[in-house]
């Protein structure tokens, strides 16, 4: 199956290249950039907020083959040019899980057309699928609403936990007047209390916003080391609370590695605490830092048509990777994949099924620094593990230096 995205934004062509990594015994090549002259791709994915001329017009045949990305304030001028383009719209910043499902539609149309002739019952199931399609635009412009009120209100709802933290340090710092032991516990404990909340609210404004905003991470040279331990000291009166022995074995990072700092600790933060709450009383957590080869299109299982992107042959460290294993009930290996998902579920109890919005937010600062996060889980406990590309500038220059006309394959 032949994909032509017709689009300047790079990180549109990185989505739609992982979503369709993640498809079975299809084949597919993805072209980025204008159709050559002649070509008739099976499938044409236009950008509308990209500077790229569209289709004058389409009738019911061609609106098959194109599917429009279009931002909420460009649709109603979208639809007034392209009637016929309402049953093929996705609103602006795209959601994974809905461009997936229309590009399954679209390759299942697409193997069944090389099969067979489209007959009545065909017929009338695309009619049905297209009214669904429809009613699926409904469906974003309400979860778009919902995402902005979300934000909105977690905005609002961060100050008052400023103030009372702010409150909480006054008073220990006795700076309103002397308190006694027993009041310096509970003031402390309301203090780490307040953080997670801190934390908690955070996590869901930047996963309201992390389609919306394109908001880099500040990268400058920093110290891992430093970054881990300021992590296990503010999660340690938790672990503590349950008698878990925490440990620290690192191993010397071989060359500059530039990140966040702010955001790592929250990565670290977020992985410590889903440790800490899993861990039974008494057991154990061990974090491990150590250089790391670290194949990133691995994970593709898409071989890239272009030289200068092949595997590497030489397996030097090339990242930092960070590990925390915990001696809590493991992962089931049919969610692995799922729990780093913001609308996965959570079951509760010891069920690590549902990874909540801590491992989300994970997954959303470690994209956004070019590194990768997964889980590992086994007998004795599970392992979150995420790594650090050593020249995060290299990563970026890679990324952002394509040619406008990348072609990727699927692997047979």
């Amino acid at each position: 199956m032949h994909i032509q995205l017709v689009s300047t934004d790079k990180s549109l062509y990185k989505l739609c290249r992982e979503t369709l990594a993640g498809f079975r015994g299809n084949d597919w090549i993805l072209n980025l950039g204008v159709a050559p002259e002649g070509a008739s791709p099976d499938l044409v994915i236009w950008d509308c907020d990209s500077d790229v001329p569209l289709p004058r017009e389409l009738d019911f045949e061609q609106e098959r083959k194109n599917l429009f990305l279009a931002s909420r304030k460009k649709m109603a001028g979208l639809l007034e040019r392209l009637p016929m383009a309402a049953m093929a719209i996705l609103l602006k910043p795209v959601n994974k899980a809905t461009l997936r499902a229309f590009l399954e539609h679209a390759a299942a149309r697409h193997e069944k057309n090389r099969s067979m002739d489209i007959d009545a019952l065909w017929a009338d199931r695309d009619e049905i699928l297209q009214c669904l399609l429809h009613a699926n635009l409904k469906l974003q412009e309400y979860d778009q609403d919902r995402t902005n009120f979300l934000a909105r209100a977690v905005h609002d709802f961060r100050a008052p936990l400023t103030a009372i933290e702010g409150y909480c340090g006054l008073i220990l710092g006795q700076q309103l007047g002397p308190i006694t032991e027993e009041q310096q516990e509970v003031l402390e404990r309301m203090q780490h209390s307040i953080k997670r909340l801190s934390r908690m609210a955070t996590a869901m404004f930047q996963l309201s916003i992390g389609r919306q905003v394109d908001r880099r991470p500040n990268l400058q040279k920093g110290d891992i080391e430093a970054c881990i331990n300021q992590a296990m000291h503010e999660i340690a009166p938790f672990g503590h609370a349950k008698g878990i022995r925490l440990s620290l074995h690192m191993k010397p990072v071989p060359q500059a590695l530039y990140f966040d700092r702010e955001q790592i600790e929250q990565v670290l933060i977020n992985l410590l605490d889903n440790a800490c709450k899993f861990t039974p009383k008494y057991g154990s957590i061990e974090v491990r830092g150590y250089p790391y080869f670290w194949e990133r299109r691995a994970k593709l299982k898409t071989a890239i048509t272009n030289g200068e992107r092949r595997t590497a042959r030489l397996q030097a460290p090339n990242s930092f990777r960070v590990d925390i294993c915990d001696s809590g009930p493991g992962v089931p290996s049919e969610n692995l994949d799922k729990i780093f998902e913001e609308y996965t579920s959570y079951s509760g109890g010891q069920d690590r099924s549902g990874g909540g919005l801590g491992l989300a937010i994970c997954k959303l600062i470690l994209n956004s620094h070019q590194g990768q996060v997964w889980a590992e889980s086994s007998e004795a406990g599970s392992t979150f593990s995420f790594v650090l590309p050593l020249v995060q500038q290299e990563a970026h220059l890679t990324l952002m230096s394509e040619p406008p006309h990348q072609t990727l394959r699927a692997g047979a």
